[in-house]
């Protein structure tokens, strides 16, 4: 099952008209954690963006399934209602998930939802569409994981750039050498720091 993070990154972005622009844009990204996810937006993100950028939040969404469409980049969530039975008690429960799809407006959304969920054996009914601010949906790279470190290279295979994964270590021995202290001040959060939060519900 997929881990879906949302993270939202502040930049100076330049419009089409040539001005520049402060801007905080969301990106959807499967990761493991909460630490992996700021990882990877730091790996793929920053090859994009130019100039410095903050990750100002990351929080946990729960998504069923994604589906892509290469004619659009606008993201709509789509919510989803069927009744499923307690197959102990006999009773009908009624279950809600939320998926994401592709498309130029609120019916292809619905349109491309009912062909991509044809082979569900319940019936189902979509109760709402909205469209979401979402800039890019980042999903599993088993390549970036060994450049992070995350998993152990196989037999024959080998790392080609090591810049990364030397970069990640040392962040995460900081950040173990920073809990270790205790401290006991407490500091004021500014608008820059990163905040989790569960939205899984």
């Amino acid at each position: 099952m997929n881990n879906w993070f949302t993270v939202k990154v502040k930049y100076t972005k330049q419009l089409e008209d040539g001005r520049l622009k402060r801007v905080t844009e969301p990106y959807l990204v499967d990761s493991v954690s909460f630490t992996d996810a700021e990882a990877r937006i730091y790996e793929e993100v920053g090859q994009s963006v130019q100039g410095e950028f903050l990750i100002t939040g990351i929080s946990k969404t729960e998504y069923a399934d994604i589906f892509y469409y290469d004619d659009s980049d606008v993201w709509y969530k789509c919510k989803l209602t069927y009744v499923s039975i307690d197959g102990d008690e006999g009773k009908e429960k009624k279950i809600s998930n939320n998926f994401l799809v592709t498309a130029s407006n609120v019916k292809e959304a619905y349109d491309r939802i009912q062909e991509s969920l044809s082979d569900m054996t319940v019936t189902f009914e979509v109760p709402s569409i909205m469209i979401t601010p979402i800039v890019e949906v980042l999903p599993y790279n088993p390549d970036l994981d060994v450049e992070l470190g995350r998993r152990p290279l196989e037999e024959g295979e080998e790392l080609v750039n090591t810049s990364a994964e030397e970069e990640y270590e040392e962040d995460e021995a900081l950040a173990e050498s920073e809990e270790s202290e205790e401290e006991e001040v407490e500091s004021n959060e500014n608008e820059d720091n990163v905040s989790f939060k569960d939205e899984t519900n």
